[in-house]
């Protein structure tokens, strides 16, 4: 559809979004207008844009919900959808913005994935599993890498060897939004790194031409994927049941921050959060520890 091109190359040039959030828009909104054309069709309706009004994009959140959609695809579905009828509206493509009334379905408070002081550790000096020494090295580094700096896996996959300044222990991350940052790094993870990098990394890339700072097997960059298969491999192994994700090593890092007198504003920079109110989730985190701790430990609690 050709309008729907045409706002991606809008949200491309003025937003200045990744590929990869562009594709999740393209995915979001054609699946939209594929369950709209259909609906039209059923009731008689012209197959224009014009037609769309705010009782078919209700009517499409039930569809998604009936087929158990969660609540925060249902969220980030109706935000892809607003700023398409937003687009539309301000082009003069539809008399109304048909989606601005429409309200967000109501999310839980989820409260993040957080691993124990001891599960960390053991991903960070436990026996490291890899099929050679050079990708358990690189499995450490980035483990370390990780939990040092809380960055998202995004990323971390996206670090070439140039964005790690070793002398003034930083790593430069390019965040959402292709906006930059630069987050310090502490002196083991830095030690881990430079430990990958001078013993393991050649073996992996070969006669390769390669930027990437983590390699798999065959010399190229990680994938996402790629990534989560690693932790997935390497909890089993060290016999950690819990779900964890590369994004619990991103929560893990923030808490254990709070939890020792980090102020909220500090984190909100080392994450790369646009809003403070994104950070607050892990106050949450921190005073269900206190309650769970004083509950235990009061005698009248």
């Amino acid at each position: 559809m050709e309008v729907l091109k045409n706002y991606l190359e809008h949200l491309r040039i003025q937003r200045n979004l990744a590929s990869a959030t562009l594709e999740a828009y393209e995915r979001d909104l054609t699946d939209f207008l594929n369950f709209v054309r259909e609906q039209l069709d059923l009731l008689g309706k012209p197959q224009e844009l014009s037609s769309i009004d705010k009782y078919l994009v209700r009517e499409y959140l039930a569809y998604l919900t009936r087929g158990g959609c969660a609540r925060s695809t249902l969220a980030r579905r109706l935000a892809s959808i607003r700023g398409f009828s937003r687009f539309l509206f301000a082009e003069g493509l539809v008399e109304n913005d048909f989606a601005i009334t429409v309200k967000t379905p109501r999310q839980k408070n989820a409260i993040p994935q957080v691993m124990t002081m001891e599960e960390i550790m053991r991903f960070l000096e436990g026996s490291m599993p890899g099929k050679s020494p050079a990708l358990q090295g690189r499995n450490r580094a980035m483990f370390e890498l990780l939990y040092a700096t809380g960055i998202r896996v995004a990323e971390l996959i996206g670090l070439n060897v140039q964005d790690l300044d070793s002398r003034n222990g930083y790593i430069r991350v390019m965040g959402k939004g292709s906006k930059e940052r630069i987050v310090p790094v502490g002196e083991h993870a830095l030690d881990s790194v430079e430990e990958y990098l001078r013993t393991h990394r050649l073996e992996l890339v070969g006669s390769k031409d390669q930027d990437a700072l983590f390699l798999n097997a065959r010399g190229e960059r990680l994938t996402t994927r790629g990534v989560q298969y690693i932790i997935n491999e390497c909890s089993l192994h060290l016999e950690i049941h819990k779900d964890i994700s590369p994004h619990s090593f991103r929560h893990t890092f923030a808490t254990h921050l709070l939890d020792n007198g980090a102020d909220l504003r500090a984190i909100q920079e080392l994450l790369g959060h646009s809003s403070l109110g994104t950070t607050q989730v892990y106050t949450k985190v921190t005073m269900g520890r206190l309650k769970s701790v004083y509950n235990k430990a009061h005698p009248r609690a």
